[in-house]
């Protein structure tokens, strides 16, 4: 049985609580405005057109009863490792080492997925071109980010209140020329009539599969729970907080972004450039909008990748305090603010994928993980008893009948890469805990004393 004895709370050093509701909100929102509006709407704009918009309704929806799941439960466990220790501690382990392994994996995709918007952005505004130059850019900006989140969360949180700062000016800027263009031009290339295809409710599935992953800033959110002040009233503020702002700007910038050039030229742009908001402000002909998105959709990229190496760190600590990663990934620096290690072994992962340089291979396997996170989470939440609970059951049950169904819109090819690395994961946790069995039974014993 002590495979299940709350191990983050033995022996291990605890994190500092350092980050107030708007200081969690600034860290969801960072992880949210990134690669989601300024990448991967351009994927959904090649799949579904104009219902682009109307997926983004319906995701955001959707994401919002996932993300009121994960302040129920980060309001009732307020520790580092979000769904790893969710599942941990309302299923089982196995449930909850994999749900923690597919957040390790998906979320390593979005940072590479960032990192390579983050290098396209650059480059394109640059002059540019080629894959190698695009890859060689993207692992640096990896390195950089890695370098300043080791310094710690206070660190961590200026850098990212600028860059969100920067990244909202930015769009704000796009919306208002946007609809200056609007007054003049009108918006021609919107269609909203239902497509003559048979399969046009298939592909607005996927890409409402496609954009739910956008709005997922509220699990690195509770990541950090162990870090932030006042858990019971911060985490639900800045969780809803995050979906309000992100829902607003993202349907605000796809009216825009469609409306100017259309879903054909928005997708193609996607396809060569990694860069589809660059080729929007072009087209609206202001330099200074232009300048500020390129500007925006850089910080933004970064923000992505620096709360993605916080949170993943902070997953492998606490899959480390529970002997399901090597002991080393639990080790703080001297203030006891960050786990080091961990911080480092991220930033190497997150290399190790840019290194496929492709944005629509990374985001697809980071849709499929987030729809199974959202799965874990939403039966976790429905756990909870009733004098805890401050949210009703049919919210958990919405996500989770819908996160099981927009996971087999994915192509089936994503869903084998899934099911491949997850089988990997489990092999893993077998492995690693049947070669470290008397360490873990010593650990685990100590625990139990400490309790």
């Amino acid at each position: 049985m002590h495979d299940q004895t709350s191990l983050n709370e033995g022996p291990h050093p605890r994190l500092q609580r350092e980050l107030g509701w708007l200081g969690a909100a600034i860290m969801g929102l960072a992880s949210v405005i990134g690669a989601g509006i300024f990448v991967s709407i351009g994927i959904v704009a090649g799949i579904s057109g104009s219902a682009t918009i109307g997926a983004l309704v319906v995701a955001g929806l959707l994401a919002a009863c996932n993300s009121l799941n994960i302040a129920q439960l980060a309001v009732s466990h307020p520790v580092s490792g979000g769904i790893y220790e969710y599942g941990y501690k309302y299923l089982n382990p196995w449930l909850g080492f994999t749900g923690g392994w597919i957040y390790l994996l998906g979320k390593t995709a979005v940072a590479a997925t960032a990192a390579l918007g983050f290098s396209g952005y650059l480059l394109n505004n640059l002059g540019f071109t080629g894959k190698n130059t695009l890859v060689l850019a993207a692992e640096t900006a990896v390195i950089l980010i890695t370098l300043i989140v080791s310094l710690g969360i206070r660190s961590s949180k200026i850098v990212t209140t600028v860059v969100v700062a920067t990244t909202l000016i930015s769009l704000i800027s796009l919306v208002i020329a946007g609809l200056f263009y609007y007054n003049s031009h009108g918006f021609q290339n919107l269609n909203f009539s239902i497509p003559n295809s048979h399969n046009w409710i298939a592909n607005f599935a996927q890409s409402v599969a496609l954009m739910f992953v956008s709005y997922n800033g509220a699990a690195r959110i509770s990541m950090v729970g162990e870090e932030i002040l006042d858990p019971r009233r911060s985490i639900p503020r800045a969780i809803t907080f995050t979906i309000v702002v992100t829902m607003v700007t993202y349907i605000s910038v796809a009216v825009v972004s469609l409306g100017t050039i259309g879903p054909e030229a928005f997708a193609e742009a996607t396809r060569l450039s990694a860069a589809p908001l660059k080729a929007v402000a072009d087209a609206l002909g202001s330099p200074i909008v232009a300048n500020l998105l390129t500007v925006g959709a850089i910080t933004s990229m970064l923000s992505i990748l620096l709360t993605t190496v916080l949170g993943l760190s902070r997953l492998l600590l606490a899959m480390g305090r529970r002997q399901d990663m090597p002991l080393f990934l639990t080790r703080l620096n001297q203030a006891g603010t960050n786990p080091y290690l961990a911080v480092l072994t991220v930033g190497i992962l997150i290399a190790l994928l840019v290194s496929v340089g492709n944005v629509k291979v990374t985001w697809f396997f980071s849709t499929l993980g987030a729809l199974y996170r959202s799965a874990i989470t939403s039966i976790a939440a429905l756990k909870i008893d009733q004098a805890e609970r401050l949210y009703p059951k049919f919210i958990g049950w919405l996500s989770l009948f819908s996160s099981i169904a927009l996971a087999f819109c994915i192509e089936w090819h994503y869903w084998l890469i899934g099911l491949g690395v997850s089988g990997l994961g489990l092999i893993w946790r077998l492995a690693f805990r049947q070669l470290n069995s008397d360490k873990i039974t010593l650990l685990s014993l100590d625990a139990n004393q400490t309790s």
